[in-house]
């Protein structure tokens, strides 16, 4: 090997050696700060104590998710929509005045009932009939129906 060979050698490997402790120096700087005041076994607990964290935090989600959707299927099957109609059942005869009334109790999907009455000097009468998506088996009275379709739109 020739002296410039050598010389060359020589410079490349103290250049490669600088570059090295540089990077060796800025790696142990960022170790510094990574640990300051801190050892490596508690970084290592503070993980293992932020991985438990994370998997009580995602039971608690799926938790809440689940509570949310049963708590919407609860909601749909309350009764949600409620209408009163008042009304003389007997206008021919000039009984019971606006005394009788239909009220409609229904859930979001129409299911639920109409209670209404008939009321008289002498006497009343109380029926109640279920309805089923906003409709029933049962022959309604227009005050029924209006009850209901005015339920629907509350």
């Amino acid at each position: 090997m020739t002296p410039e060979a050598l010389q060359i050698t020589v410079i490349v490997l103290s250049v490669i050696t600088i570059a090295l402790s540089v990077w060796v120096f800025v790696l142990e700087r960022r170790m510094k700060k990574l640990l300051a005041g801190k050892d490596a076994l508690s970084l290592e607990e503070t993980i293992v104590a932020l991985g438990k964290d994370i998997r009580a935090l995602e039971k608690f989600q799926s938790d809440t998710e689940n509570y949310i959707t049963d708590s919407n299927r609860r909601i749909k099957r309350s009764i949600q929509g409620v209408e009163t109609i008042r009304f003389n059942a007997f206008k021919g005869n000039g009984e019971g005045g606006n005394q009788s009334f239909a009220i409609a109790l229904l859930s979001e999907n129409g299911d639920g009932t109409v209670i209404s009455s008939l009321f008289a000097r002498d006497r009343m009468n109380i029926f109640a009939k279920p309805i089923k998506n906003f409709t029933s088996e049962l022959e309604m009275t227009e005050e029924e129906k209006g009850a209901v379709m005015r339920a629907t739109r509350s």
